[in-house]
């Protein structure tokens, strides 16, 4: 995970790279292209001035050519040389490189000349003048030497002010992202997001006040729903069950009406407890189980043992236990006895007499083996009234309430059929 400022300044930077990169080269060219107009300039005055101080000079022909002579052999860059009327030409500006035998280093220097045609004393002469140009790599270095220094520049002060800007315009998101972690459904403490004047967090701010207040409205009617629905439910059905024993009771009873009596008995059993189950499972979506307790596991699973001995000896089912002292668990203490008791129920359920049953517990791991004669299909194993067997006393929410009350403590809950024998275990 990377913060969001990391996110967006390594783009950036990316593309300043680019842009500088780019840039060399464009530098380059402008840079050349404004030097080559400035020698073209200089190179222009040069001769014109050079001819305009030849013509002031009032020389003798003879002393004039003389003069040129002199000048040819003291200027290098320049020459001069007379030419007739019908080699006049337009003035001719262009680079060229040459190497220069006075230099020991075998390199080419680059030129840009300029050939005129001027006037002296009213005769045509062809100036052709040269000037150095500066080193096309030397200027490629010093423009990319430049670029990089102010590319290092601004990544240092990107990163600066990045970590100076973040704590103070970031400082109300996190606050508020602080109060949203701290928040409860549960407890429904009033939250109160940090004041801003930045837009884009006070619209954010905004919209988490409305979605709190209508999480909260239907929690509470949900909640409101599921202890009316328990009361409501619970005392009809309490109410149909005892005057269905009675009834049983009654010696008047016909052999046909006791069986029909006995089937409604079964059928309303099975109903009070998808009833309690579905109530059960509402209860743990809606969060109304407290999670902050200290769970001796251990103890818990002694007690449940215990309590269904009686079931262990109706169908001759040997146990085998492997339970560690000490396994204490963060969670809450009815949910995991529930979770003990239906994964403990499922097994006995699910063996045959004279079967066999593995109880492991370590730190970690919470472990059920009971033998069988093939796998489950794991795709239904934890789907609401999925029927993995031919066995209708159950509700059929056994292990999704089992596979609730782990997501609850954050708890994961697996299966595997290994040498005849199924096994869920839970990883604490």
């Amino acid at each position: 995970m990377k913060p969001l400022l990391t996110k967006t300044t390594k783009p950036f930077l990316i593309y300043v790279l680019i842009v500088l990169m780019i840039s060399i080269p464009v530098y380059y060219f402008v840079v050349d292209t404004i030097w080559k107009s400035e020698l073209d300039e200089h190179n222009q005055i040069i001769v014109e001035k050079t001819a305009y101080e030849f013509n002031h000079l009032k020389l003798s022909d003879e002393a004039l050519e003389k003069s040129l002579t002199l000048w040819n052999h003291i200027q290098p860059e320049t020459n001069i040389e007379r030419i007739s009327a019908e080699e006049v030409k337009k003035d001719t500006v262009y680079t060229y490189e040459k190497h220069l035998p006075f230099i020991s280093e075998k390199k080419k220097e680059r030129y840009r000349c300029l050939k005129k045609v001027v006037y002296i004393h009213n005769k045509p002469y062809l100036f052709t003048i040269q000037t150095n140009i500066e080193e096309s790599h030397e200027t490629i270095a010093v423009i990319a030497m430049i670029t990089i220094f102010f590319f290092v520049m601004i990544v240092v002060g990107l990163l600066y002010l990045n970590r100076k800007l973040s704590s103070s315009i970031w400082k109300p998101f996190r606050s508020t992202l602080d109060q949203l972690k701290t928040f409860n459904l549960n407890s429904q403490n009033k939250i109160e997001f940090p004041a801003t004047d930045t837009t884009e967090f006070e619209e954010l701010n905004h919209s988490l006040y409305k979605l709190i207040e209508r999480n909260v409205s239907t929690y509470k009617t949900q909640k409101e729903f599921t202890e009316n629905a328990s009361h409501e439910l619970q005392t009809p059905l309490a109410i149909i069950k005892n005057k269905l024993d009675l009834l049983l009771q009654d010696q008047d009873l016909t052999e046909k009406q006791y069986r029909l009596a006995e089937d409604m008995n079964k059928a309303l059993t099975r109903s009070s407890r998808i009833n309690k189950n579905l109530l059960l499972l509402a209860k743990i979506d809606n969060n109304q189980f407290d999670n902050s307790e200290i769970i001796q596991f251990n103890h818990l699973l002694h007690q449940s043992i215990d309590i269904l001995e009686e079931h262990f000896e109706q169908k001759n089912i040997s146990v085998e236990e492997a339970i560690s002292d000490d396994v204490k668990v963060g969670g809450n203490s009815i949910l995991t006895e529930i979770l003990i008791n239906n994964l403990i129920i499922n097994a006995i359920r699910h063996t045959a007499p004279g079967g066999s049953i593995a109880i492991n517990l370590t730190d970690s791991v919470f472990e059920i083996s009971n033998s069988g004669t093939a796998p489950l299909n794991p795709d239904l194993l934890f789907k609401r009234f999925s029927k993995l067997s031919t066995d209708n006393s159950g509700s059929g929410l056994g292990l999704s309430i089992i596979q609730e009350i782990c997501k609850f403590h954050h708890w994961t809950i697996g299966y595997r059929f290994e040498n005849n024998h199924h096994i869920f275990s839970v990883n604490l």
